[in-house]
């Protein structure tokens, strides 16, 4: 004789979704300096992608000042502070565009999809990857300023202290744009290329390199709220003085609002196409 032992059947309804993890915002932050090593990892495993970084900043700086040092201010000596502060920003928001590059290649290579399955802060991976950008940002920065010490150039002690502060900060927020950029885009030709688009006329037509008042009247309008312009003045005048001025307050403010914009855009392009 069969004995037949009838066994209860659980079921799992067709609408369940597993239960969301939060992470409070200290786990976030700690996630986003892990990821962050992750990028500088990255770096010590592939050192040539310091080479721009390395030479870009010697190169524009002993080209743009023997070749319009006596045109514009006179003398090579005299021209130092002017053009030193536009190569230093010149150089640093130019090497962020690295971040959407990277950042594109990683989406292609699967890396984001093995981190949107982690228990883990949607915003650590960008910020990882931006904050890993940092570094470049100041070994750009000290190279710009040795170069231009070492030609003549004479700048308040403290001033360098707080144009390097306030330029990382301004690449950091302009990387996010970068960022956007690389999670919207199919390729890192076209995140490279388009950036450079959107960035020469911004760096070329302001106050970087030479006089605005030379420029055509239109120009001269655009120079003024142009906001690499508001940059390169704030680093002038820390870097002459130390003093902090309107220019410095507009970039802050300025770099407050693109990360309070785009932060948000980015993770949320990011997790729609990671």
């Amino acid at each position: 004789m069969t004995t037949v032992i009838d066994k209860p059947i659980t079921t799992v309804p067709t609408d369940f979704t597993p239960p969301v993890r939060s992470v409070s915002v200290r786990d976030a932050v700690a996630q986003s300096f892990t990821m962050g090593y992750r990028g500088l990892l990255k770096i010590r495993h592939n050192p040539e992608q310091l080479f721009d970084v390395v030479l870009q900043p010697i190169i524009f700086t002993l080209m743009f000042t023997y070749i319009f040092g006596g045109a514009i201010a006179g003398n090579i000596h005299d021209y130092l502070p002017i053009i030193i502060p536009g190569i230093l920003v010149q150089t640093v928001i130019v090497t962020s565009i690295v971040t959407g590059t990277q950042l594109r290649e990683d989406m292609d290579k699967g890396v984001f999809d093995r981190f949107r399955s982690l228990p883990i802060a949607r915003i650590s991976p960008l910020a990882g990857a931006l904050l890993a950008d940092v570094v470049r940002y100041l070994i750009a920065t000290t190279i710009t300023f040795v170069v231009g010490i070492a030609m003549g150039w004479r700048p308040d002690p403290l001033g360098v202290i707080g144009a390097t502060l306030l330029v990382i900060v301004c690449s950091f927020a302009v990387s996010w744009i970068f960022a956007l950029m690389g999670t919207l885009m199919k390729k890192a030709s076209a995140v490279q290329g388009v950036s450079m688009l959107i960035l020469f006329p911004l760096t070329f037509m302001s106050n970087a390199f030479v006089p605005p008042g030379t420029m055509p009247g239109w120009m001269q309008a655009f120079v003024k709220v142009n906001p690499v312009s508001h940059l390169v003045t704030a680093v002038r005048e820390l870097t002459s003085n130390g003093h902090v001025g309107v220019h410095v307050l507009w970039s802050v403010v300025g770099a407050a609002v693109i990360i309070a914009i785009f932060a948000p855009l980015t993770v949320k392009s990011y997790m729609r196409n990671a």
